[in-house]
């Protein structure tokens, strides 16, 4: 299947808009739940199309449906909350917020996905529908992804499909695996309460600066010995707050980390296996603890049909060396809650400009190769072609399966 004419008419004139359109977003961003103006932005250019965008009930992210022909219905998805984070790139387009970038590419996701709603409204009938999905909240838990189940963002949708930024690939080339491409990602806040006292007389009180550090070192390792090592688990902690004095033994302290797993069965036995870890590990210290398991998003398994479409919509809408594969990241992704729903695939948006350092997600200095904007619209058009031309082969395997015979004419 190669582009059609529409796609490419489309691109011809709409490339500078793609640019134009990141650009924008990147030094405007927003926190999530706050994608107010992003919100409308994107609502704008879909209205001015002809389109019916229909905003959330809380003001931030939308849904867009695009065509109407019989076949099924494909649902796209974009993110597009930033960081706060302190943007360091020194671009002409950077953010004009203080404190906050897109410093993980959802500008991106955004504008490409803008893009493909664009593009498959100039191209006349389509033969199914798409549903544009712009989720607001990716960045926090829980995200933004329960938001657009709850508005209907996937009924009676056939498959979903979305794109992430890959700055480790070099930009013209869509990353792709099936099975586990993300890994779960838990929230662990641990509070502990000692009756404080002084530091020459520990054995008075409850060393809680003790007891914290006992967690620290203690819980990974536990976890380590009764977790299948196969499953990728992995405890960090990113704060410890306990004291001020270094001669007072603190009354109160708080630790918080992440928790992931690579596997999805692993994920639903960690939270009691933490909280008899911890209770068992706190237990001879002498301090009390209240433990807070914020559970955060399953990993995004990419379904193995869903995951050959995109491959396909990858080599004919760009090329066959476009495809690359790709390794399961440790990070997580709340596109995840989608694919419990509906078969779907995520790729990986090369966006490494193919020299020079490699700028990581997350990091105040990231920016992204803009030539990865016309990739990424012409991989999601093409995940809808793909799917249209599956399903309508099995309509037809179907309907020749279930036609009656001939009765057998006697000479």
């Amino acid at each position: 299947m190669s582009s059609p004419d529409w796609l490419e008419a489309w691109l011809t004139t709409g490339r500078d808009e793609l640019v134009t359109w990141r650009r924008h977003l990147h030094a405007h961003p927003e926190l999530s739940r706050d994608e107010h103006a992003t919100t409308a932005y994107v609502a704008e250019r879909l209205a001015a199309a002809g389109l019916t965008p229909r905003v959330l009930p809380g003001g931030t992210g939308l849904l867009c449906d695009v065509g109407g022909g019989p076949g099924p219905l494909v649902a796209l998805r974009a993110d597009m909350d930033a960081l706060p984070l302190q943007e360091t790139t020194g671009a002409e387009y950077t953010s004009t917020v203080p404190g906050v970038s897109h410093a993980c590419g959802h500008d991106a996701h955004t504008a490409l996905l803008l893009g493909a709603g664009l593009a498959l409204a100039s191209a006349g009938p389509l033969p199914g529908r798409v549903r544009l999905l712009f989720q607001p909240a990716e960045e926090v838990m829980p995200g933004g992804a329960h938001d657009l189940l709850a508005a209907g963002a996937l009924e009676g949708a056939s498959r979903v499909f979305a794109l992430h930024c890959d700055p480790r690939l070099a930009v013209g080339r869509v990353g792709i695996k099936s099975g586990a491409v993300t890994s779960a990602c838990d929230v662990l806040e641990l509070e502990v309460h000692s009756p404080g006292g002084h530091t020459s007389r520990p054995h008075l009180t409850a060393d809680l600066v003790h007891a914290l550090g006992t967690v620290i070192t203690g819980l990974p390792a536990l976890l380590s010995r009764r977790i299948d090592p196969r499953t990728g688990t992995v405890l960090v902690w990113g704060a410890v707050q306990a004291g001020q004095a270094a001669n007072a033994i603190p009354q109160s302290g708080l630790l918080r980390g992440t928790l992931r797993t690579g596997d999805r069965e692993t994920w639903g036995l960690l939270e009691p296996l933490v909280a008899e870890a911890v209770t068992a590990l706190l237990a001879p210290t002498g301090v009390t603890h209240v433990l807070r398991h914020v559970r955060g998003v399953p990993p995004v398994v990419n379904e193995r049909t869903s995951t050959r479409l995109l491959r396909a919509a990858v080599a004919d809408g760009v090329g066959e060396s476009a495809v690359a594969p790709t390794l399961q990241s440790s990070g997580g992704e709340d596109f995840a809650w989608y694919l419990e729903r509906v078969p779907g695939a995520m790729g990986r948006l090369g966006v490494w400009p193919g020299t020079g350092p490699q700028l990581d997600l997350h990091q105040p200095t990231f920016d992204l190769d803009e030539r990865a904007l016309e990739v990424g619209v012409r991989t999601l058009v093409h995940c809808a072609l793909e799917t249209w031309a599956l399903e309508t082969r099995a309509l037809e395997t179907r309907a020749l399966e279930t036609r009656p015979l001939r009765p057998a004419v006697r000479g």
